[in-house]
């Protein structure tokens, strides 16, 4: 195992002073390795602590760029970062705070080609994801790995902790036998975060994984944390292995599982397609706009709530009902019109698409939502 330098000595010295942790536990750290999926909101803080800690090696899972809406709690990205994949802004953040870690970065999507294959040289997992089918993939790739699993998740108030797969106890499966129906759960782009949230869950999970590295104190295996930031108060739920949960003997396609399938990327775009198990159309903005210049005049109903509509919304958009209370309000929405649905992203609006057509009406869900029309079509439009 490699020593300390004379300076990382320096540098770790309140470490060195722990009875808990001293040399021996620093020099453990440093020849520890620990991979992120994901550098996001738990993703910053944790890493950063992991790099101040002396982790010594830190593998970094994204392929996304730093947009200017991450800035409110990612705060591993700075400003001069926009634009820039996560993963280099992240290792410029890292090297920066401990030149002595050493950085891998996998500017690619975890799946169940690669996740064995980038999950094996690692001590510790640590599940920075926001999105069902990566969470189960990457449980399932540390039950077959024999890794630990520290999970972390946030959404507008409320987060949770907990460690998988650690000493015999319970993993993702045996909380979550079964993904919830797809839209059921908004992500933090349609539902919202606090700023302060996932610093909080995000250090939880780096203090999870340094307890695992250097074998110290009673771990969250077995344990749910749950933190409510609105009444600051934090409750705990026992875990238990589930004796009925079917054995992970392989890596299956996690977004067929959740319900949540890859589109095909042949499939054409130009014109909508009835979609028979939805029962609705989807068209891009490019298109609904072209149809619009051609005189189609749907009835444009916006399922967000107000907040958002207050940032940005359509002059010709004729009412604005939460896709939760659109099944109530049917009265108020016409039937000799097609009903064009819209939200932020689309996520919403499909499943406020599905009550309409399961009602009886003809309809029509934007993709990409407002968000995509202001990227695509509108630059002058805010997005948030």
């Amino acid at each position: 195992m490699a020593e300390l330098t004379r300076d990382e000595i320096a540098r770790y010295s309140r470490h060195l002073i722990l009875d808990e942790v001293g040399m021996a536990g620093q020099i453990r750290l440093k020849n520890s390795a620990v991979l992120c999926v994901g550098t996001g909101g738990l993703g910053s803080p944790l890493m950063m602590y992991l790099a101040a800690a002396g982790v010594g090696r830190i593998g970094i899972v994204d392929f996304d760029v730093v947009d200017a809406s991450n800035l409110q709690r990612q705060i591993i990205h700075g400003t001069s970062s926009i634009g820039k994949r996560k993963v280099l802004s992240a290792r410029e953040r890292i090297l920066d705070i401990n030149p002595f870690v050493e950085v891998d970065l996998y500017e690619e999507a975890l799946d169940s080609e690669n996740a064995l294959r980038i999950c094996a040289p690692y001590d510790v997992i640590v599940d920075g994801t926001d999105n069902f089918p990566t969470r189960y993939l990457v449980n399932d790739a540390c039950v077959l790995l024999g890794k630990p699993n520290v999970y972390g998740s946030i959404f507008k108030f409320e987060g949770q902790a907990t460690v998988f797969n650690y000493q015999g106890g319970p993993n993702y499966r045996d909380l979550y036998p079964e993904p919830p129906p797809p839209g059921l759960v908004p992500s933090c782009a349609e539902g919202g975060v606090i700023g302060v949230l996932p610093g909080i869950i995000g250090t939880i999970q780096a203090t999870e994984t340094l307890k695992v590295l250097l074998g110290l104190g009673t771990t969250l295996s077995g344990r749910l944390l749950l933190f409510d930031a609105i009444n600051m108060r934090f409750r705990e739920l026992k875990l238990r292995k589930d004796p009925e949960t079917p054995p992970i003997t392989r890596l299956i396609d996690y977004h067929q599982f959740c319900g949540v399938p890859r589109p095909a990327p042949d499939q054409p775009r130009e014109e909508a397609a009835p979609m028979p198990a939805e029962g609705f159309f989807r068209l891009t903005p490019a298109q609904i706009q072209a149809r619009r210049a051609d005189g189609w005049a749907p009835y444009v109903l916006d399922v967000r709530g107000a907040p958002e509509a207050a940032i940005v919304r359509f002059p010709w958009a004729d009412a604005l009902i939460p896709h939760t209370e659109v099944a109530a309000r049917l009265a108020e929405i016409p039937r000799d019109r097609e009903v064009l649905v819209h939200c932020k992203l689309g996520g919403r609006s499909g499943m406020a698409a599905k009550v309409l057509a399961d009602a009886g009406y003809q309809v029509t869900n934007m993709e990409g939502g407002i968000t995509a029309w202001a990227r695509d079509l509108d630059p002058s439009m805010p997005i948030y």
